[in-house]
């Protein structure tokens, strides 16, 4: 949008303050695994995966230059997805809940703003009210579930290493991103 003059409004900052990532605060979002007994059987507290559309990738990603701000926000429709620091430093990751639809929702839902994304599903922007950011500390990994909107990971440190299980061409073929920046004039800066 342009005003008189061709200058475009100043970008509105909205601050987040960190909530800790517990199996009871990231439960909208997915899941927070933590260590676990050898020898324990597979149960609740064990990764629920959906890695079925595709050949799994199972990788170590080298990230720099990560600081605690964000303007896109990503999801991926066919798969679960699981990150983690290696060695268990500090880091973070924005989030809003997935908001993929049933092409049985859309017909006569004229209420919400439906878009179609590249990789062909329909999905609701997230609202700028409904991202959190998520403060991950040790050894733990954070699942996330099919659709999640997320952003990150984010960290303090000039580079980190992190463990990503997703699918061989998730980043292809199943990659939809929201612009806040773009779309609502918005970046997110984390209060911490």
């Amino acid at each position: 949008m342009e005003f008189s003059g061709g200058t475009t409004p100043p970008l509105a900052v909205v601050e987040l303050k960190p909530i800790e990532a517990t199996p009871e605060t990231f439960e909208e979002f997915g899941q927070v695994i933590e260590a676990s007994p050898d020898g324990d059987e597979f149960g609740p507290r064990d990764a629920q995966l959906d890695l079925s559309k595709g050949i799994p990738r199972f990788y170590i990603m080298h990230l720099e230059d990560r600081p605690l701000k964000f303007s896109t926000i990503t999801h991926h429709a066919s798969v679960t997805q699981c990150l983690g620091s290696i060695g268990g430093h500090v880091w973070y990751l924005g989030v809003a809940k997935q908001s993929i639809l049933d092409p049985n929702e859309i017909k006569g839902n004229r209420d919400v703003d439906v878009v179609q994304s590249n990789c062909g599903h329909f999905y609701v922007p997230p609202a700028v009210g409904d991202v959190r950011v998520f403060k991950i500390v040790g050894p733990k990994f954070l699942k996330l579930n099919r659709g999640t909107w997320h952003a990150g990971p984010l960290f303090k440190a000039d580079e980190m290493d992190f463990y990503n299980l997703e699918l061989s061409n998730t980043n292809v073929v199943d990659h939809t991103t929201h612009n806040f920046k773009k779309k609502n004039g918005v970046v997110f800066l984390l209060d911490e």
